[in-house]
Parts: structure tokens; sequence; C-alpha cells
């Protein structure tokens, strides 16, 4: 139930429709204002309804969910609406009877402000022997419904009506028109009944079932109901269990009579009044006392007349206040947003914020292998330069030694592979749950699930797509680039080469004697192409650490980037989409409940709780 202070009239009410705009002049949609008895008006209302259906033709039809035009007002027309959007958002993912119930609400709404605004429909309800009938008589002023020892009394529902045009809400009720009754002119009293729809109903602990079902029926579609109890049954279990604690949402349109109090004396009828007040305080049931709006308390005896007055003006400022079909609606709404509440409210913080996104990057840039790539590319690129700026005989050596160790890889630049224990597939898979289990994390059950459905329907096929990319982009240790400087290395290399054979050619010279002797220009020249090899070579390989780095840098950064972009359209985008219809309906259901929502965004998806307005007093209660 949705408690607001302060409605438009400046008055203290309960429900979203006190301040409704509906008043004694109001009339209903469907032309049910003027008249709606007699051939006339069923002319007037085939013709509406022809005219509507031309109207609902051309407009676009989004669902089958009921029209909610007509007269409802404010803020009972904005929650009507939210409710409408919140079902027709929520019919894929929410399943059951709450989402049910909330159809039914629509339905009810969308068929009651078809029917006459100026009629007030209340039910007389209660047990075996609580003197219902009695206290309908009394209220008539005229024997309308059988009373008597035998049970049970009443079999059906009987119904009087105070003025002309309530057939429509008669045959809502599916009141026989052979129990339709009117009562005898009684003056002032009565003038205040004007709008007065009054229903007796079986009881509701008969021992025949249809009577039952009559009852549970009716009281779903009536405007307000007087439950009336006697001093011996009060407080039994069935009358609280099965109908006031379930309807203690809908205080404001109910009335609570104790009759037969003439079987008592002052002092215990007030003992057992303020007893049943407690009960229906345990109930849940709020009372309207001390100005606060809820249920009417009071006690009467149909058989004598003892408090029938003080009931007759109730019930008229009641009827004349002309609000209670919206009162009712107001608190349908909030038992249907009650239930709902699982399906769209959980604790906790929801939604995937920047370090779920970086993880989930991380992990399939793991599975795709970039890191390893870009070693690998790194790798690939000193050994070249090795290769390309080494001396010839350090490399003639290190052919030697891998023809000894019977491969070809350089020692010092190759590292042992070591197999992993996940799979790349396994490695996306575990990926994209993570993730799924990040983001439905704090969400409700229903939107949980559909965010883990929607990352599971993009992990099919992930793998192989990201097996695809790699291959598109190339491995980029196949063929690395040169830089400009190796050509100048591989020459510097060659005049050490080549130093090196002259001093030794030179030396050869002198000892056969075809030079004159001289050995220590020879020498000087070979050590110094000795000595500059090495050093060529030690200089290159420092000169390459970086753009090697670089390199291996660039094409992981490539890789990781189109593994991103791959989980981002096949599983972040579609998870996305489902936090943000979450946020969406939880949007909606703030405003049915009456409140504005305060949200935060997390990755995509405001995340918070109901705020109060500083305006209003709200609050959900539920038992």
């Amino acid at each position: 139930m949705v408690d607001v202070d302060v409605d438009a009239d400046g008055e203290r009410g309960r429900g979203q429709g006190r301040g409704s705009d509906v008043g004694p002049g109001s009339r209903s949609g469907g032309g049910a204002g003027s008249w709606d008895d007699g051939l006339i008006a069923r002319r007037a209302s085939e013709r509406a309804a022809v005219v509507a259906g031309e109207k609902e033709a051309e407009a676009p039809e989004e669902d089958m969910l009921p029209a909610l035009g007509g007269n409802y007002g404010g803020p009972l027309r904005t929650r009507l609406d939210a409710l409408h959007e919140l079902v027709g958002l929520s019919r894929t993912r929410v399943e059951g009877e709450a989402l049910a119930e909330a159809g039914r609400v629509l339905d009810e709404a969308a068929a009651r402000q078809r029917l006459s605004a100026r009629h007030t429909v209340i039910a007389i309800a209660g047990a075996t022997g609580s003197g219902k009938s009695t206290l309908f008589n009394a209220l008539a002023g005229v024997p309308v419904s059988e009373t008597g020892l035998r049970r049970p009394t009443t079999s059906a529902p009987i119904a009087l009506s105070w003025s002309e045009g309530a057939a429509g809400l008669l045959d809502r009720l599916a009141v026989p028109s052979r129990l339709r009754r009117r009562p005898l002119a009684g003056g002032a009293a009565d003038a205040d009944l004007q709008g007065l729809v009054l229903v007796d109903l079986p009881d509701h602990d008969s021992a025949v079932t249809a009577h039952r079902d009559q009852v549970d029926r009716v009281l779903g579609l009536v405007d307000a109901v007087i439950w009336v109890v006697d001093p011996e049954k009060y407080a039994d279990a069935a009358l609280h269990e099965r109908y006031l604690r379930p309807l203690a949402g809908h205080a404001e349109v109910t009335f609570v009579v104790l009759n037969q109090i003439d079987r008592l004396g002052t002092e215990a009828a007030d003992l057992v009044l303020d007893d049943l007040r407690r009960l229906l305080d345990e109930d849940g049931v709020a009372l309207g006392e001390h100005g606060e709006p809820g249920a009417t308390v009071i006690a009467v005896s149909a058989l004598s007349g003892e408090g029938i007055p003080e009931l007759r003006e109730l019930v008229g400022r009641f009827v004349q206040d002309r609000t209670a079909p919206e009162r009712r609606l107001a608190a349908d709404i909030d038992a249907a947003a009650t239930r709902l509440r699982p399906s769209y409210l959980a604790d906790g913080r929801a939604g995937l914020d920047e370090r779920a996104r970086g993880d989930f990057t991380d992990r399939l840039a793991l599975a795709v292998g970039a890191q390893a790539a870009g070693e690998a590319a790194e790798r690939v690129w000193r050994r070249h330069a090795i290769r390309a700026c080494g001396t010839p005989w350090l490399r003639l050596y290190r052919w030697y030694e891998r023809l000894r160790a019977h491969g070809f890889a350089d020692p010092r630049l190759d590292t042992p592979a070591v197999e992993d224990e996940l799979t790349a597939r396994q490695r996306v898979e575990q990926a994209v749950r993570i993730v799924a289990d990040e983001a439905s994390r704090g969400l409700p059950a229903p939107w949980a699930q559909a965010v883990r459905e929607a990352a599971a329907r993009g992990a099919e096929g992930l793998p192989e797509a990201l097996d695809e990319l790699t291959a598109g982009l190339g491995d980029p240790a196949a063929r690395p680039p040169r830089p400009a400087w190796w050509p100048a290395a591989v020459l510097a290399q060659a005049v050490m080469t080549l130093l090196q054979i002259f001093g030794a050619l030179w030396l050869v010279a002198q000892i056969v004697g075809v030079v004159e002797p001289g050995i220590l220009p020879p020498v000087l020249v070979m050590l110094g192409g000795i000595v500059g090899g090495p050093l060529v070579e030690w200089a290159c390989e420092g000169a390459v650490k970086g753009p090697a780095r670089r390199y291996g840098q660039e094409a992981e950064r490539r890789l990781r980037e189109a593994a991103a972009a791959c989980g981002r359209a096949r599983v972040l985008d579609p998870v996305a989409a489902e936090l943000m219809r979450y946020r969406e309906v939880r949007e909606q259901y703030a405003t049915v409940v009456g409140v504005r929502s305060s949200v935060r965004v997390v990755g995509g998806l405001r995340s918070g709780v109901p705020s109060r307005p500083g305006a209003t007093r709200a609050g959900v209660r539920g038992r």
C-alpha cells in the first residue's frame, strides 16, 4: 500500500487515487454519464463502440493490453500507464501469477472506467448468522433481503440501487434482473445515498462452494466492502486469514461493522470493539482514527437500529465523495506492485562496471593468445637482428650448436613452451560465464536469467569467430619489418669480417715471404676486425631491444583490441541491452508504486532504490 500525506485538495489521504479529479459532475468514458438504461442508451453505446473501434483500427497496435483512456487522472493515470508499460516490457521476462494479477488490474480498470462514475458499488459481506441481511434491510429502510434462521439465507447477490444508471455496473457483477431492487423514498436521508449501489452477498463461510465462489468474484469487482461481524465470530480465523489480511491494503474502502451489540452491555460492547480493532491492526489493516485514512470501524445493532443512522451518514459521505473507484483501483495497483516487487527489485548493485569489462577483455585476450603472440613477435624481431648483424663465425657456431641440439631455435631467445591447462575454447566459455555472473549479480531472478541467456547466446560461435579474427590479422612474427639502420649495421659487420680476412691474408703473405716482414700491422688489422665484429653485434642487440618490444606490444594490442571488439559485439552489447531493459522496467515499477526512482548508472544500468519525494510521505507496506 502506498501512503501519501497530502492530496491535491490539501487533505490527508491514502493511495494515489485520493486526489483524482473525479467529482459529482464527472462522467465515465463510453457515454455512460447521463443515461445508461433502455433502448436509446444501447443504441448510443453501440454507435460509440463503432466509432471507438474505427479509431483503434487507425492507431497502431503495440500489444493486446486494454486501452487506458477515460476519466482517471493525476497520479492514478500515471500509475496505470506505468503498469501498462511494465506488463508490456516484462511479458517475455516475468512469468507467473504476479504478472497475470497486474494484467487483471488493468482489465478491471479499463472495464470500470467505461461504466458510471456517478455510482459507488458497496458489497455487504459477512459470515453465517452475522446479520448482514438484516443490516442490508436496515440501510434500505425496507425488507429487501430475506432473513431468518435457515442457513444459508442469502444464496445469490441482491442489489439495491438508490438511483438510475447502474445497470452496467450490475451486469458486470452478474446480478440477475430479478434480484435488483430500489429502496423506498426516504427524504433527505436517502438523498445522501444517491449514487449508492448496495450488494448483499452470500455467506463467505457457507458450506455451499458456489456461494463462496460468488463472494470471491464480487469482492474483486466492487468499489468498497462492508464487513459485518458479530460478537461471537468477529475473531474467526477464516475471515481474518482469507479476507481481511490479504486485503489489508484496501483499508480505505473497507468498513468493519460490529453487529448485534444489543446482545451486549455497553462495557462489553466497548471491550469487543477494542479487541476487534486490535485484531485488525494485527492483520495490517490501517484504522481510520484521529484523522488518519483507513478502515472505518463502527458498532451497530441492525435489529434495534442502534448506530444505523451513524452508519448511513458515514456511507453517505463516502458515496458523495465519489472517489471510491479510484481508491479501490489504487489499492489494487499497490497489491499488484507488492506481488511484483521480487521480480523488479533486489538488494545490491547490478550491472557491469569498468573493472568487469576490463577483466572480460583480459580473459578473451588470454584465450586468443595476444600476449604470447606479442612476445613471439618480439623474439622474432630480435632473432632477425642477431642473424643480420652477427659475425659470420658466431652464426656458424650457433648453427652448429642447433644441429647438435636437433633444433633451429636460438637457445638465448626462445623460451620453453609450457602446455596450458585450459584450451582456448574453455577460456572463452569461462570468460563469458564470469561476465554473465558479474552482470546478473544483484538482479531479480527473471532478469538475472535473461542476462545469462543473452550472454550464452552471444557465446555461441564466439571461439570460432575469434579464430577467424586471429587468422585474418595474420601472424605478426611471420615477416617482421626491418629498421632503416640494418643495412648500415650489416655493412659494418661485413667490413669487420673483411678486415679479419685481410689481416689474416697479410700475415700469411709475410710468412711465405711474398711481402716484407712486419707482423704488427697485419695483427692490428686482424685484431680490429675480430674485436669490431662482436662490438657491432652487441651494439645491434642493444639497439633492437626497444623497437622489438614496441613491435611486440603493438602486435599484442591489435589482437587484444580485435578480440575485445568481437566479445563486445557478441556478448557485452546483448548483456547491456538486457540491463537497459531492466532499468526501464525498474523505473516503470517505481512509477507504479508511486515514488520516484533514485538510480546510479553502473555500466549502462542505473542502480538504486526508490526514493521518497520531499513533499509526500510514501512507502510500500505489505504483510
